[in-house]
């Protein structure tokens, strides 16, 4: 019987002369599917390690980027992380009412904020980057070092493929 792309029977489609099975998706195979699958694991086992320590995965790519360079626009952030406006300003909300970081004018731009980390969002650096690290070596176990870095190197092939979407 025909399926959707979640494997599951489709009633009442037939297409004359096609094999059933052959219009099976297959999960397993589709890098689409265990792309969002990886990504799911990859969050709940950050978010494991993270929950303790007073951030969230979702804002760990926040406190990279002011890790690096602190000081940074919202419009820089965005420029940078690739999530839309409002899941950004929601993310900086939740850090600023957590005393992550400081909302500053910016001393040309009227419309703009300088955002930088306070002494909190600093000290968070060391233990979450520990916990990040943890997350990727329970996600990587048993891969021996090449097989590591390899499939790193193809994620950021994808990734570089779905930016010029």
């Amino acid at each position: 019987m025909p399926c959707d792309i979640f494997s599951r029977p489709i009633s009442g489609l037939l297409i004359p002369g096609m094999d059933p099975e052959a219009m099976a998706f297959d999960r397993s195979q589709s890098a689409t599917y265990l792309a969002g699958q990886m990504a799911k694991s990859f969050a709940r086992s950050l978010q494991k390690r993270s929950a303790g320590l007073g951030f969230s995965p979702g804002q760990f790519p926040v406190l990279l980027e002011l890790w690096h360079q602190d000081g940074l626009t919202q419009k820089q952030l965005l420029d940078r992380l690739e999530v839309e406006q409002a899941t950004l300003a929601n993310t900086l909300a939740r850090m600023e009412r957590d005393g992550q970081i400081a909302r500053t004018p910016h001393p040309t731009d009227k419309r703009a904020q300088i955002i930088t980390l306070t002494d909190l969002g600093r000290e968070l650096e060391r233990h979450a980057l520990e916990a990040a690290e943890e997350a990727d070596a329970a996600l990587f176990e048993g891969f021996r070092r090449f097989e590591r870095e390899l499939m790193i190197e193809y994620m950021r092939m994808v990734l570089q493929n779905a930016r010029n979407l």
